[in-house]
């Protein structure tokens, strides 16, 4: 029987070692494959409208506005925001994987009711639907992944998993490409099959994750130590077939738990900015610099290319891939420095660089010196930067505070920086692309220049060297009885930096 969450004394457990000690092995690959494909939909959900940005404004479809079709990417991220919130909440309540089970069904059902929209309300509100799915997967998916993921192995994991947002755009613009050409379908039948296609995907992704079990740290958080147990047991047994071995290294460390459950609001807010003030500083900080420096171009890419580079519609997707490309590429190559150089490090260089460098394609943007490709090549390599950024933000905010809390810091951190930094972007570069004053669109790329270099120098100071460390001693347990071992949850390690 399961420890009652009643009971006053405090449970010694191995659990977290047990996780983090574990060799890499294809359950592993499982994991990455089963979640990471949230950001494959959300890179999809996102390029689909804004390839078919021009499209929906043709009488034939929906027959939108500049300002309509973005404000639909505006709506998109709103229902993300909310939905982040509600499930963040779900999430830390009733555990990662009836969550991340939840919030990909919701997201099927919404995005099949888009291809079916007969006018801009109905559009409207399934994008909103559509993102409140998206963002509850982002709490869910994170949470469980950092959870399942061993410590080495956690940064360049998170940073791959998070960049896979562009193998979706990649994915999305060719199949824009070839929904959207007259040659292939109708004009008012392609964009409706490319959110059929996304949803086809999400559905047998949901099938695989029928395999990924509930996280052990958040079993043993709500008292339920015998499953947790079960769970790790199955796990070691599964890689010590995979790798053909009768014994795996041994566990080091313990940590004494009193498990809390579902922690309050109250318990959450103290976490977040009495006992990691400077943290949430950061978490804000880079969060809302990702959120505007991307949102301001992949809801915008469309427009911009068709409005001053006069690129024929059907010929926008073929720059997106080229762009994704670069995006992909970045975290391949620069993630597993997360884990070796340093967090705070690579986070600061990151944001600063990009900053620097899309503060400059702006500026020679404006300057009319760029044509379609070179802008295209420019922002490759601004974005080469800002991908592996933009995805440690993620990694940040879902290990630098307690257990108890990740999902809900997840959401919330998110929730703001989108608020604050993403939300009102694709209304905002609407308005400004529609005066065809390529300096006036510079002030938009100048603003999500300074947002992302302040970030980063934000970093440089207030940044967690959290690389190769266990969760429970980057963040002790709210319901930590005491350490047993530095290397897995205690005063004075990690916990107490910079605080």
């Amino acid at each position: 029987m399961s420890k009652s969450l009643r009971e006053t004394e405090a449970v010694e457990t191995d659990i977290p070692a047990r996780m983090d000690r574990l060799p890499w092995s294809r359950w592993h690959w499982l994991v990455i494959v089963a979640l990471g494909i949230t950001w494959i939909l959300d890179g999809l959900e996102v390029t689909i409208v804004g390839s078919i940005a021009s499209v929906l404004k043709l009488p034939q479809t929906l027959h939108l506005t500049d300002v309509q079709v973005t404000s639909a990417g505006t709506t998109y991220l709103i229902g993300a925001v909310i939905g982040a919130l509600i499930f963040g909440r779900l999430t830390d309540k009733w555990g990662r994987k009836k969550l991340f089970m939840l919030t990909l069904g919701l997201y099927l059902i919404a995005t099949i009711a888009t291809a079916f929209s007969f006018n801009l309300y109905w559009f409207v509100i399934c994008r909103f639907i559509t993102g409140a799915g998206i963002g509850g997967e982002y709490a869910a998916i994170n949470s469980a992944v950092d959870e399942l993921i061993p410590a080495r192995a956690r940064g360049w994991t998170d940073i791959v998993i998070n960049s896979t947002w562009w193998v979706g755009t990649a994915f999305g613009a060719a199949l824009t490409g070839v929904l959207l050409n007259p040659a292939f379908f109708p004009v008012d039948l392609g964009w409706r099959l490319a959110f059929g296609l996304g949803a086809i995907l999400g559905l047998g992704i949901l099938l695989v994750r029928r395999f990924v079990p509930e996280s052990p740290r958040w079993l043993m958080m709500h008292g339920r130590f015998d499953e947790a147990n079960q769970v790790v047991a199955e796990i070691e047994d599964k890689v010590k077939r995979e790798q053909n071995v009768d014994k795996l290294p041994d566990a080091e460390g313990t940590i004494s738990i009193r498990p809390q459950g579902t922690v309050t609001f109250g318990q959450i807010a103290r976490a977040m900015f009495v006992q990691y003030p400077k943290r949430a500083v950061l978490g804000l900080a880079l969060m809302i610099g990702q959120a505007f420096l991307y949102n301001a171009i992949t809801f915008s890419y469309g427009l911009i290319f068709t409005t001053f580079m006069k690129v024929p519609d059907n010929n926008v997707p073929f720059y997106m891939i080229a762009f994704a490309i670069g995006n992909i590429v970045g975290p391949l190559t620069l993630g597993r420095l997360f884990d070796s150089v340093g967090r705070r490090k690579m986070i600061s260089m990151t944001y600063i660089v990009s900053g620097v460098l899309f503060g400059i394609t702006g500026w020679l943007f404006a300057q009319g010196v760029l044509n379609a490709m070179t802008l295209t090549i420019c922002w490759s390599i601004v974005f080469f930067f800002a991908s592996s950024g933009a995805s440690s933000a993620y990694l940040t905010v879902s290990e630098i505070f307690p257990l108890e809390t990740r999902a809900m810091a997840i959401a919330f951190f998110y929730s703001i920086g989108t608020a604050v930094g993403g939300s009102l972007t694709p209304f905002l570069f609407g308005l400004l692309i529609q005066t065809n004053n390529p300096w006036v669109v510079f002030d938009g790329f100048l603003l999500g220049a300074v947002l992302m270099v302040a970030a980063g120098v934000v970093a440089v100071f207030f940044g967690i060297d959290a690389e190769r460390k266990s969760l429970e001693s980057v963040a002790d347990p709210l319901s930590a009885a005491k350490s047993h071992s530095a290397g897995v949850a205690g005063k004075g390690t990690l916990a107490a930096q910079n605080e």
